[in-house]
């Protein structure tokens, strides 16, 4: 327990994000973000993307420029 917390703290010092963190990915095409994903591992020069819908790990690395942490829109009761 204690080495599983200290891990997280060190994801949190490098400025990594931890496996399982929501994120949005922005599209290759047209630029805007897409909601549904996940990291599935922090790896040297980006991160494996998992979609959260189906599991499937996307096939391309992710930098930190393509995706950020999830957004979610507060006090709306449409969404």
């Amino acid at each position: 327990m204690v080495k599983a917390m200290h891990m997280m703290n060190d994801d949190a010092f490098d400025g990594r994000l931890p496996h399982g963190t929501r994120v949005d990915v922005r599209s290759r095409f047209v630029g805007s973000w897409a909601h549904g994903f996940e990291v599935d591992e922090p790896v040297d020069g980006g991160y494996r993307i998992r979609r959260v819908s189906d599991g499937s790990v996307l096939p391309d690395l992710l930098t930190d420029d393509e995706i950020r942490p999830e957004l979610r829109k507060q006090g709306l009761w449409w969404y």
